[in-house]
């Protein structure tokens, strides 16, 4: 009976280590990234996080309405999306079109609940911070519809994330877009086509 009742709570503890590995770990990395960031800022060139990184942060984006602040990195691989967010387009100097995606389960989890109006700001390794509004919201079938980056433009920010946000179904072909304009910027709404896979 004892070791029944041991091999239980042995084997309950480590499907708890297992099932908050992956938000703890971006809670961690999160504060590393921190450092790597204010570095990045300091000497203006790409500042690893830990030796063996095969990222960096290249900005800082602040939801106002989540109350929430994280770093992003350079591309967006799995490893790094562990970690935080990724930038697949745009340049340190937010002058084009920026995407960026992250996890629905760790950094993206809020997303949803943002609406038409709502503030995005993303901060440059420059530290000028760029304002945008929430334009729309939407799902995507990944296997239908594609980002021509080429057609985007200038002061767009696209934050894209798998969904639904509640699924224990881990990668799904939709993808949940949040579209913002940057502030005083006005352009046509044109559709989101295709090239660039989400």
């Amino acid at each position: 009976m004892t070791r029944l009742l041991l091999l239980l709570l042995t084997s309950s503890a480590t499907l708890l280590v297992f099932g908050l590995w992956i938000p703890l770990k971006a809670v961690l990395a999160q504060e590393m990234l921190e450092v790597a960031w204010a570095e990045s800022q300091a000497r203006q060139t790409e500042s690893r996080p830990w030796p063996w990184a095969d990222t960096w942060p290249v900005a800082r984006l602040a939801i106002p309405e989540l109350n929430d602040s994280m770093i992003v990195l350079a591309d967006t691989h799995g490893e790094s999306l562990a970690f935080g967010p990724g930038r697949l387009a745009g340049d340190d100097d937010g002058n084009g079109a920026v995407i960026i995606a992250g996890h629905r389960d760790t950094h993206f989890r809020g997303l949803n609940v943002l609406e038409t109006g709502n503030e995005i700001r993303l901060q440059g390794r420059n530290g000028r911070w760029r304002s945008y509004r929430v334009e729309n919201t939407r799902v995507v079938d990944s296997r239908s519809e594609l980002i021509d980056t080429q057609r985007l433009p200038g002061g767009t920010l696209l934050l894209v994330t798998c969904y639904p946000f509640n699924s224990v179904d881990a990668g799904g072909p939709l993808r949940y877009v949040v579209r913002a304009r940057a502030a005083g910027i006005t352009a046509p709404r044109e559709q989101i086509d295709t090239v660039t896979r989400i």
